[in-house]
């Protein structure tokens, strides 16, 4: 995603191995982020981006391209009967799209500097992408798998409502934190080893994968249902986490 940066005149370019050593260095914390994002995709993306800052690219055109990549997935997803190869095929993009997901971010810090436009630009594209994926597998499920049980055109719905919570949660509380007294990332605190990859199943990145068993639809929506149970769970968890955080900060406020 697109950093909030100290607006400032945009660096000179160096070479490519000097702009890696440099988002080497210059990382958002990988603290509570989930395996596929910090094994994968951002060191994948950090090396996307120094070869992209050699051609001049900007962060917001990286953003295009995500949302291009991305876009071509989910009409494949919802226009074709599913097969092996297609599954194949918008995994790819979806996870190329990821990808460049975060290389505009990437491309931020390595300009110095970021733009209210395009922080607000790369939340709508998630927005729009998280609400689009679940309503692209209700569409196909409808079309293409006439065996599926009616109560299974649900499922999609029921996971937009789960994904939009957890989507607009995450977005407003480091505001709320702010506003009233306390830090932007919440109070500091230990993780343990094993949680990065228990919060797996909510990494879209782990969504992209998941759609190469689109030439099994029965295996598909199986896997699907299960990340879904998975991120509603999660999802339970952490709106009591953020209740508590919240109320502390009334009581601290009041007291």
């Amino acid at each position: 995603m697109t950093a909030t940066t100290t607006p400032n005149r945009v660096r000179p370019r160096r070479g490519y191995r000097a702009d890696l050593a440099a988002l080497a260095a210059a990382q958002k914390p990988s603290q509570g982020t989930a395996a596929y994002s910090r094994l994968v995709n951002r060191p994948v993306a950090r090396r996307v981006a120094a070869a992209a800052h050699q051609t001049g690219l900007t962060p917001n055109s990286a953003t295009a391209i995500s949302a291009t990549l991305s876009a071509a997935a989910l009409a494949l997803v919802a226009l074709q009967e599913p097969s092996w190869p297609l599954g194949i095929g918008v995994a790819v993009l979806l996870a190329a799209g990821y990808v460049m997901d975060s290389v505009d971010g990437q491309l931020a810090r390595l300009r110095g500097r970021g733009s209210v436009a395009g922080e607000w630009l790369d939340h709508t594209v998630d927005c729009v992408k998280t609400c689009a994926l679940h309503l692209v597998v209700l569409i196909s499920v409808y079309r293409f798998v006439p065996a599926a049980p009616d109560v299974v055109l649900l499922l999609p719905l029921a996971f937009l409502v789960v994904d939009v919570t957890c989507f607009f949660g995450i977005l407003q509380l480091p505001h709320l934190r702010a506003q009233n007294g306390g830090t932007s990332s919440g109070p500091a605190r230990v993780e343990g080893p094993w949680r990065t990859w228990l919060i797996l199943p909510t990494d879209y990145g782990t969504f992209c994968w998941m759609f190469v068993l689109l030439g099994a639809p029965a295996a598909f929506l199986t896997v699907y249902g299960l990340m879904f149970a998975a991120n509603a769970a999660l999802l339970a968890l952490a709106c009591r986490k953020w209740w508590r955080e919240l109320r502390a900060l009334d009581l601290r406020a009041s007291a």
